[in-house]
Parts: C-alpha cells; sequence; structure tokens
C-alpha cells in the first residue's frame, strides 16, 4: 500500500470510529469561543452600578457569601471592575459535590444570585467539552484519546487532500458553490477542512498538552532545553502566636497596591489552616496568560516565594508557554481575530464528520451498485453461453 492509501484507510476508519467525539467536542468548544461576553449580556447580576467609593472588604464578601450556603465552603473570591459584581465561589468534588457562585454588590454587600453552576448553560457546554457529558474519569480518558485520534485525522486529512498536479490544484483551494450535492459535499469537506485544519491544530496541539502528561512534559522539555517539566510545591505555612488581624483584607490591599493596573484579583482561599494564601493578577480583560501570581502567609503576611509560579514577566520561555495553552485553546492568543478564526474553524471541524459519513454512504452505495452490475453481467454471460443457438443441437 503506498503511503496515499495508508493515510486514506487511516482517515476513514478512525473518521468513523471518533467522528462523534470529534463533533461534541468541536460543536461545545465554538459555543464556548465566546462565553464572557455571551455571559456578560444574559445575566444581568454580572454588572452593578459604579460608585464613587471603595468596596467593601474581602472578608465581608466571605461571610455574606457563606449565609448564603450554609456548611459549604468557598474557595475563590473574585473582585472585578468598579462596574461588576464581586464573585464568590464554592466547589467540592469529592464526597458530595457542589460548584455555586454567589453574585453580590461590592458597594452594598447586596447578594444579586446565587447560581448553582451545574445547571449554567456555559459550564453544561463546557463538561461536554471536556468530558462528553459522561462520568468524569470516563469522560477524560475517551476526550484526551478522541483528540489524539483527530491529530491523526487531520494529518492523513491533509495527506490526501494534497494535490497531485496543476490542474487538480486549481480545484482545491475553492468550493464549487454551484456544483451538484454530491460534489459540494465533497468540496464541503475537502476544501473547508484543509483550511480550518491549520487553525484547529492549534486547539488540538494544546488539548493534547492538558490531557496527556508525556505530552506536556515533552512540551516543556522543548522549549527549556531539556529540563523536567516543574511540579507545584506545596506552600505549607505555620501558625505564629501573634497572627495579624483580617489577613485576607490586608493580601487584597497589598496585591492591590502592588498592581494599580489589574484588571481582575481573584484570591484563593486556604483548604487548610496550613496552607498559603494565592492572589492571581489579571492585568489583562481578554487574555489569561499575562496573569501574576503571589502568595501568603495568612499569619503574617510574608510574601512566598513560588518558582515558576510568580510574575510573568519573571517567566522562563517554557514557562511562559505553559501559561499560554489556554489563549492559544481558545485563539485568544491573537485577540479578537484569533477568537473568529477560533469559532468558523470549530464549526466547520463539527460539520467535517457529516460531510466525510455522507462521501464515505455515498462511495459505498456506488460501489455496490457496481457489484451488483458486475454480477448481473456475469449471469447474462454465463446464460448467453449456455443457451444453444437457433439450429444447433445441444
Amino acid at each position: 500500500m503506498t503511503f496515499k492509501k495508508i493515510s486514506g484507510w487511516l482517515h476513514l476508519w478512525l473518521g468513523l470510529i471518533a467522528g462523534l467525539i470529534v463533533m461534541i467536542i468541536a460543536l461545545t468548544g465554538a459555543i464556548y469561543t465566546f462565553q464572557p461576553e455571551l455571559t456578560k449580556a444574559t445575566q444581568p447580576y454580572l454588572s452593578v452600578k459604579a460608585e464613587n467609593r471603595p468596596f467593601l472588604p474581602a472578608s465581608a464578601f466571605k461571610a455574606i457569601a457563606e449565609k448564603q450556603l450554609p456548611g459549604k465552603k468557598p474557595i475563590r473570591i473574585m473582585l472585578r471592575g468598579k462596574d461588576e459584581s464581586v464573585n464568590v465561589m464554592f466547589f467540592e468534588r469529592k464526597q458530595h459535590p457542589y460548584y455555586y457562585n454567589v453574585y453580590i454588590n461590592p458597594y452594598s454587600g447586596k447578594v444579586l444570585a446565587v447560581k448553582n453552576m451545574y445547571r449554567d448553560f456555559f459550564h453544561v457546554t463546557l463538561l461536554g467539552h471536556l468530558y462528553l457529558w459522561l462520568p468524569q474519569p470516563i469522560g477524560h480518558v475517551v476526550n484526551i484519546y478522541g483528540t489524539l485520534t483527530f491529530l491523526v485525522i487531520i494529518i492523513s486529512g491533509i495527506v490526501l487532500w494534497w494535490p497531485r498536479n496543476k490542474a487538480r490544484r486549481k480545484t482545491s483551494f475553492k468550493v464549487k458553490w454551484d456544483a451538484s450535492p454530491k460534489r459540494l459535499n465533497y468540496d464541503l469537506h475537502n476544501v473547508l477542512g484543509f483550511y480550518a485544519s491549520w487553525i484547529i491544530l492549534f486547539a488540538v496541539l494544546t488539548g493534547l498538552v492538558w490531557g496527556f502528561e508525556w505530552a506536556a512534559k515533552a512540551e516543556y522539555s522543548l522549549l527549556s532545553g531539556g529540563k523536567s517539566k516543574p511540579v507545584f510545591p506545596k506552600t505549607k505555612v505555620l501558625p505564629v502566636a501573634q497572627p495579624v488581624k483580617d489577613p485576607l483584607d490586608k493580601i487584597t490591599a497589598i496585591a492591590q497596591a502592588q498592581n494599580p493596573g489589574a484588571k481582575r484579583v481573584m484570591l484563593m482561599l486556604p483548604a487548610t489552616d496550613s496552607a498559603a494564601v494565592g492572589v492571581r493578577i489579571y492585568n489583562d480583560e481578554q487574555l489569561n496568560y499575562t496573569t501574576d501570581l503571589a502568595y501568603f502567609n495568612p499569619y503574617t503576611l510574608e510574601e512566598i516565594k513560588v518558582p515558576h509560579w510568580g510574575k510573568y514577566s519573571e517567566a522562563t520561555i517554557a514557562d511562559k508557554a505553559v501559561r499560554m495553552n489556554y489563549d492559544i485553546h481558545v485563539g485568544a492568543i491573537a485577540g479578537w481575530p484569533g477568537r473568529i478564526l477560533m469559532f468558523l474553524a470549530s464549526l466547520i471541524t463539527a460539520s467535517l464528520p457529516v460531510t466525510g459519513f455522507y462521501i464515505w454512504w455515498g462511495k459505498r452505495k456506488k460501489d455496490k451498485k457496481k457489484s451488483k452490475g458486475a454480477a448481473k453481467k456475469a449471469g447474462s454471460v454465463q446464460v448467453a453461453y449456455a443457451t444453444p443457438k437457433a439450429g444447433v443441437k445441444a
């Protein structure tokens, strides 16, 4: 078998096996591309009227939110812009899973909404994208191996598309819109699939880095000159005899004073008495990779330096690549044009299993007709040979 025939065989059968998985991942990814804008436009409790006074302290938001969900522990507090509500997040994955967001007016402390995120449209969409709406351990495995399979489908598809001569090249880059339905379907699969492949390839590769530890280690080793991917160290702290009062409020004040241009500040609350308080400083409205990270001892307010997980400006090339993974995945790395291109590429990708199936089904029917025709012809020939001519004795 030639390389092109092998590619055709892989493209066909892997496409039939993983087609539904690819369709779900691509369609949910397309929907989620503009999640921040659509969420803000459809959920009024995310916005408030800006006032000329400071926000309430972070400890107040924590206390207000805890009253709304007794017995549940907050893990994050997101402080946004002057005209946006504060978001306190509650999340538990193990024994009794839950995920709630409490939205609070940052000036008055009024609770604007308590939302069960497991019923949120975009969160449900994200669960489909990550786990195909299956139980997480099963869905994760199906997803990552489906993504790996799709990488082979993309490569084999480019090999099959590659024109053999100049005449073929003229028709390989454009869709013949006035063609027959069969030819149009063929062009939609081949031509649009070719263009989408070069964009969706970035989403596939970044998805593999998230899904497989070996892929993440390989990426870091390649970009760091052979160094091992760092493991996040445990920021363990010990209580002191005279701890500072209101540490959460003071840590927030320190972080905001150090980063006056921050667009958002996320406080990562300690899960235990020996854990540090983490702070994420978002320096851009759209991008995540420029985020600065800081960790503080809640008893002394001392900042704990954590290698590889500090300021973006101090990160190595390999560390920056790790941070860029999400923004590359959704196309945000290239701003609005990148997000639009990733959205369109995802929609096209979602259509490829459908158009590909119709191509296969059409060829299958054609092959059956050929087989029947050949069998019928062979039968006619046998009858002709078996039937004696007039005047001739059998």
